[in-house]
């Protein structure tokens, strides 16, 4: 056998493909107490929201069960049209993903080549540099935010504009950012935008915009008439609690629209999705009720982790902290996950000292703390 048969298919994949490195999600809960003989234990690592959706969500899933023997709306019609009222924008605005990482993965396809070019900052969403490699563009790496800075390892979108060039076509900027949990502020973002060439898009990745306020939501939306080079992206995963159906949109002109609609999967969205996303955008109380909680429960972790000596907790805008242990983060992982707590390690975002733990119920959010102290205590 040759050498190139025996490195089939590798050899043949697609050179942005080859040296990809799959995402790794979260620890699921199952996969702990299987591996490490524990019941009862506690998931705080992958920012979902610990109320789970709202009654009226499933009631909509029950009733949607029904009609799985029938393919899905392709062009999802009906979320669509409550999306758009909820939002102020037109339908056709809209582009519908399975979670909004979809709709990340379809701007890359759409928009860049190797000869091409994507910034986004460092400590950014891990999907960027994965979308854009498989492209086999350039990924440009902005370095973030110094640690004395008011919104430490966050963008710095001076240095954004400066990395940008004739050949540059996408930028991400996530705000909130995970796994930081810094911000922009309106009137920083919409400088930034007056500024960026007509010919490079912008993609705003907003998962996390409801937990800062309903004013958020609308926000960044009226910019779109201005920019047509702005592409907005939210998800039901995070405050909407509908993680494991992966719903995500984009909100757009109508021409950014339709193109990415030209290479979006059809029935990208399975039908009890849809009707699910469709019932929470009408229980804005839940909404309400999961943005109380979740402030909360940040105040809780920022004020309970911070009084520890020697632990740093990054301000944050998402339903998460971002701890800075001043030591390797990885030993105090483990520790914790034998203890029953599952957090979210962020050394493949180039941060080893530093945990991710989600805002969970007020009872994940004790056990979590107790867990912690005594790991910091027992660990030399």
């Amino acid at each position: 056998m040759s050498d190139a048969n025996k490195n089939f298919p590798l050899n043949y994949a697609a050179a942005g493909v080859r040296a990809l490195r799959p995402y790794v999600p979260g620890k699921p809960l199952d996969e702990l107490e299987r591996e490490y003989g524990i019941r009862n234990a506690v998931k705080l690592a992958s920012n979902e929201n610990p109320a789970g959706p709202s009654p009226m969500v499933l009631r909509a899933v029950e009733a949607a069960a029904k009609t799985i023997n029938r393919y899905p709306d392709g062009a999802g019609f009906q979320l669509k049209k409550s999306l758009a009222m909820h939002l102020g924008v037109e339908p056709r605005q809209l582009t519908l993903g399975n979670g909004s990482n979809d709709i990340l993965v379809l701007l890359a396809e759409v928009f860049l080549t190797a000869a091409t070019n994507a910034v986004f900052s460092e400590y950014a969403f891990l999907i960027y540099p994965l979308a854009v490699q498989a492209t086999s563009a350039e990924s440009r790496v902005v370095p973030a935010n110094g640690v004395d800075h008011p919104q430490a390892l966050g963008h710095d979108l001076n240095a954004m504009l400066a990395a940008i060039d004739e050949s540059t076509r996408l930028v991400f900027i996530a705000n909130p950012n995970n796994p930081t949990g810094t911000w922009l502020e309106p009137e920083a973002l919409y400088a930034f935008l007056q500024k960026v060439p007509p010919t490079t898009v912008v993609v705003l990745d907003e998962a996390y915009c409801e937990y800062i306020g309903a004013q958020a939501v609308r926000m960044s939306l009226a910019w779109l008439s201005e920019f047509p080079n702005l592409v907005v992206t939210r998800t039901f995963s995070k405050i909407y609690g509908l993680a494991g159906l992966r719903v995500g949109y984009s909100v757009s002109s109508p021409a950014m629209a339709e193109l990415l609609n030209r290479i979006r999967q059809p029935f990208n969205i399975n039908s009890i999705a849809l009707a699910a996303a469709e019932a929470a955008l009408v229980d804005q109380s839940y909404i309400e009720a999961s943005r109380k909680a979740n402030s909360e429960g940040l105040a809780f972790l920022t004020e309970a982790v911070t009084s520890i000596a020697g632990v740093r907790v990054i301000p944050s805008q998402g339903n998460f902290v971002l701890i800075d242990l001043g030591r390797p983060a990885l030993p105090v992982y483990e520790a914790l996950l034998h203890a029953g707590v599952i957090v979210r390690p962020v050394g493949n975002y180039g941060l080893p000292n530093h945990l991710r733990v989600t805002a969970g119920s007020t009872v994940e959010n004790a056990t979590f703390l107790t867990a912690f102290s005594s790991v910091l205590d027992n660990l030399v």
